[in-house]
């Protein structure tokens, strides 16, 4: 399966929606690509808070982070000793992904 070429739709939904926010985005799109951080950091300077609470859970429920992402955010916690809870409310998660994430790494860390 194919994955989205975001950097494409992140450039158009900027050059004909959000003109003036190309500035702001224009150092993550010069990536040669983009990570599911990348993406999720895109969509917050552009679209920022202004999506109603039922597009919010909507999006919640259909993101996908990949391994890398995961990753960073763990390294994220560690780095600033937070709690379960903490980082979930930073990056709008469940604290029992980020427990599960958490049990899987460590898992993984064993093999």
């Amino acid at each position: 399966m194919n994955n989205p070429n975001y950097k494409k739709i992140y450039t158009d939904i900027i050059k004909y929606k959000y003109p003036l926010k190309a500035k702001t985005c224009e150092s993550i799109l010069k990536k040669e690509s983009l990570t599911g951080m990348d993406v999720i950091t895109l969509n917050n300077l552009i679209f920022g808070s202004q999506s109603s609470h039922e597009t919010n859970q909507f999006n919640q429920r259909h993101r996908f982070y990949d391994k890398q992402s995961i990753q960073q955010i763990l390294d994220y916690q560690n780095k600033h000793q937070l709690n379960n809870t903490q980082v979930a409310q930073k990056y709008k998660l469940s604290r029992n992904t980020v427990a599960k994430w958490k049990k899987l790494d460590l898992a993984q860390e064993t093999e």
